[in-house]
């Protein structure tokens, strides 16, 4: 089995020869084996792509020349796989008549070097056989009576459209490095260099010369959808720019997706993309009426986080009747059941009593009970709504991430980012330095209004904050004047965030952290604005949900 990565490697030659072709697309837990043989700044892609081959299986790589990272790539894997064939295809820079009759020239010394290694032979017959058998239509297309979507950009996998497939989202087309666009062409007196001709005309990669218009044809199929996802790899060095540059210009709603090739980072990505779908989607779904015989009505939301479950019980008015704010345990949906039982105690109602249940968060598929589920983006955005009509920007710090949100008028989610899978900023990073600092977790930001000294923290990692912040101790600092520096270093990281959805006010602050006053302060000074915060932050996410509840039964 020959293992490949890139639109332009000739697949269909190595078929015709009797070999087993895969796309390599990394699933794995960790780098470890690749940040031993290559720098922990290489493309994650390049890094996934060295763990998935190290596990075996493979008689050899074909690579491509797209980038620095694919060629430190096949370095390693020459040095790692002596008796492999591991080889790398320089594709064209250009992609007119003399771009092809020189890939086709390189492609034919690619067969020799595998006929000399593996014994197999090419044979003419059997190439054009393998053409003609394969179908030459495109599998995507714009389907009516659906949210069509495009995906642009590096190297989408295919987990990623099977969460488009789940949420009844139609993938227009795939204009990535892996989105298979080429024209199979069965040419008897040119075999090869038909085929080669029509491997080049596919969507044109970024190192492509200027010529080959990516910018006009990432317009013109825009058009035909109702939104689009650029897909970038970590520590890529090509693509990560293109997005803020279609992003000025382009007229359709865009979701920059950036992931790592890490089964960690699956949760993250099903939440920005189901949360992009609901954007587009709002207001489209059919309400379903669901009333008691004396005109009563109760839902509830749920919004089932990393450190706490809240839960909201809201009537028919949009009057919340009762709340509660339990502590997540090490299963959510127990910690869900806490919340359902305490809510309805609170609210003197039973289960039965609650027309529709709708759950949050990242736990929110765990939720036995609940009757549909909408992602935090969505929720945080309609409760922030809900609380103050006036709110543009939020700003959620949560256990274990913080996402910016930009509102429209009415509510409705404009754009959103969240930070990476890290818990820099997050509950869980104020709660390890209330440990270390021998405080509590309440006493740390009361404690930061006290400050005299101005401390930076320079290191936004958990473990070097920690490490900082012994040595600060050990130099007798005073423990205010650290929680302040603390609170700063979070600010600072919010206000990265906030300024990438963009500042327009007014704003407002949900989450845990927003109790905490010195993160507070130290925000509205970054921002230079005052921040709206609720009497209970930790719900506007199940509020946001119990909305979304109300408007299922048509209110």
């Amino acid at each position: 089995m020959l293992g490949y990565i890139c639109k332009y490697a000739p697949v269909e030659v190595f078929e015709s020869m009797g070999v087993q072709m895969k796309r390599i697309e990394p699933d794995v837990t960790s780098f470890n084996q690749a940040e031993i043989r290559m720098h922990p700044n290489i493309c994650s892609f390049a890094k996934g792509v060295l763990e998935e081959v190290m596990s075996g299986g493979y008689e050899g790589v074909i690579l491509t020349t797209c980038c620095d990272s694919i060629r430190r790539l096949y370095d390693v894997l020459r040095e790692e796989f002596p008796d492999k064939f591991i080889y790398m295809l320089d594709t064209p820079r250009i992609t007119k008549e003399a771009g092809v009759t020189l890939y086709e020239q390189r492609i034919r010394t690619l067969i020799e070097e595998y006929s000399r290694f593996s014994g197999r032979v090419f044979d003419e017959e059997a190439f054009l056989a393998c053409i003609r058998g394969k179908e030459e239509s495109s599998q995507y297309a714009v389907k009516k009576d659906a949210v069509n979507i495009g995906i642009i950009g590096a190297r989408a996998n295919e987990s990623m459209k099977q969460i488009l497939e789940e949420n009844q989202a139609n993938v227009a087309f795939d204009l990535t490095c892996t989105g298979l666009g080429r024209k199979l062409i069965a040419d008897e007196e040119d075999m090869l260099g038909g085929y080669t001709r029509g491997l080049l005309s596919q969507f044109p990669c970024m190192r492509m010369e200027q010529a080959a218009n990516r910018d006009e044809l990432i317009r013109r199929a825009a058009g035909s959808v109702d939104g689009m996802i650029y897909h970038t790899v970590q520590f890529c060095d090509n693509y990560a720019y293109e997005y803020a540059w279609l992003k000025d210009w382009l007229d359709r709603p865009m979701l920059l997706l950036e992931t790592d090739y890490t089964r960690q980072s699956g949760g993250q990505v099903r939440t920005r993309i189901e949360a992009f779908l609901e954007s587009l989607t709002a207001g489209r779904k059919k309400p379903e009426h669901h009333r008691k015989e004396d005109g009563t009505m109760y839902v509830m939301g749920i919004d089932s986080g990393s450190t706490s479950t809240n839960a909201v019980i809201m009537d028919q008015d949009r009057k919340i009747r009762a709340f509660s704010v339990v502590r997540t345990g090490a299963k959510s949906g127990v910690s869900a059941d806490k919340a359902l039982h305490e809510v309805l105690e609170k609210a003197g109602l039973s289960r039965d009593d609650i027309s529709w249940i709708v759950s949050t968060g990242y736990g929110r598929v765990s939720i036995a009970f609940a009757d549909d589920n909408v992602t935090e983006i969505s929720c945080h955005g309609k409760g922030a709504h809900y609380f103050n009509p006036q709110i543009r920007t939020i700003l959620d710090i949560g256990g274990q991430d913080s996402k910016a949100i930009r509102l429209s008028d009415s509510g409705e989610v404009k754009d959103f980012v969240m930070n990476d899978k890290c818990a820099a900023g997050t509950g869980r990073f104020l709660e390890m330095i209330a440990r270390t600092l021998e405080v509590s977790l309440d006493e740390l930001g009361a404690i930061a209004l006290t400050s005299k000294e101005k401390i930076e923290i320079t290191s936004m990692c958990s473990v070097f904050a920690e490490s900082e912040v012994i040595s600060l101790i050990a130099n007798n600092k005073e423990k205010a004047d650290i929680a302040d520096g603390v609170c700063h270093a979070i600010a600072n990281k919010a206000s990265g965030l906030l300024r990438r959805v963009g500042m327009e006010p007014e704003f407002m602050m949900t989450g845990g952290v927003a109790k905490n006053q010195g993160v507070v302060r130290a925000v509205e000074e970054k921002i230079g604005s005052r921040l709206y915060i609720c009497p209970e932050p930790e719900i506007v996410g199940a509020t946001g949900a119990a909305l979304y509840a109300l408007e299922k039964q048509g209110l």
